[in-house]
Parts: structure tokens; sequence; C-alpha cells
């Protein structure tokens, strides 16, 4: 049987790098996985807020809406939100072509798939954490 993360990486939803952050995780510091992927939460609320900012203006500044997607990018990278990623790399490509109304759409489509993302992950802590209180295990990927 496959386990959800195993799922997840064939729907394309995470990608190996989601893995390889699980087995950083030890009895040391059991929260390690819930502890990274809150703080990449936290850094793209922040971020899709810029960007919107960025977008709004009058006279948009490229070099710092590309700032902000290649952090994104890179956070989103580091924990295997391959999706995420995906539109990263297409809205790069947009801003370096100064198209705003395509950066528009990367946009949307960047919270789109953050929050599906945000979503599945938040659902499968919570049902690790459940397995874990009920005396259970969660096997290492």
């Amino acid at each position: 049987m496959e386990t959800v993360p195993q799922l997840q990486r064939k729907l394309g939803i995470l990608d190996d790098q989601f893995t390889q952050l699980q087995e950083l995780q030890d009895e040391n510091n059991p929260d390690f996985v819930v502890e990274v992927v809150t703080l990449f939460f936290q850094d793209t609320e922040r971020l899709l807020n810029e960007l919107a900012r960025t977008l709004d203006q009058q006279t948009i500044d490229f070099n710092r809406l590309d700032a902000h997607v290649h952090q994104l990018k890179g956070s989103s990278s580091s924990v295997g939100a391959q999706r995420v990623q995906t539109v990263c790399v297409l809205f790069r490509n947009y801003s370096e072509e100064r198209n705003i109304e395509e950066c528009l759409k990367c946009l949307q489509q960047l919270k789109q798939e953050f929050y599906f993302v945000k979503n599945k992950l938040e659902t499968l802590f919570k049902l690790e954490k459940q397995i874990l209180e009920a005396g259970g295990t969660i096997p290492v990927q």
C-alpha cells in the first residue's frame, strides 16, 4: 500500500524534497517537518500579499516582483511544493517579459496551488497527530 506522501508525489503535489525533509526529522526534533512547513506557510502568505501589492501599483517594479517570485520559488522548492514551484517558473518568465496580464493570472494560480498544498499538508499533519495520539507510528518514507 502506498503512503499519503507517495500518492501526493504521484499527483504532482509534492516532490522528493518533502521526503528528504521527513528524513531529517527524528526523536530529538519530532516536530521538525511541521515547523519547517509552518514557516513556509507564513512566508508564502507574506509573499503572496507582497506580489499582489506590487502588481497593484500604477508603475510595476518588475525587479521587485521577480525577487518575490524567486524567493517563493526557493521556499516552495525547499519543502517539495512542486506545483507552487512550477507556477513560480512561469511567473518569472512572464515577469521578465513584463507581461502584466499573465503575471496577474500567475498570481491567481499561485494562490490556488498554495492553498491546495496547504490544505493537503494540514490534513496530513492532523492525521499523523491522530495516529500518534492513538499509540500508532508513522512510517518513514
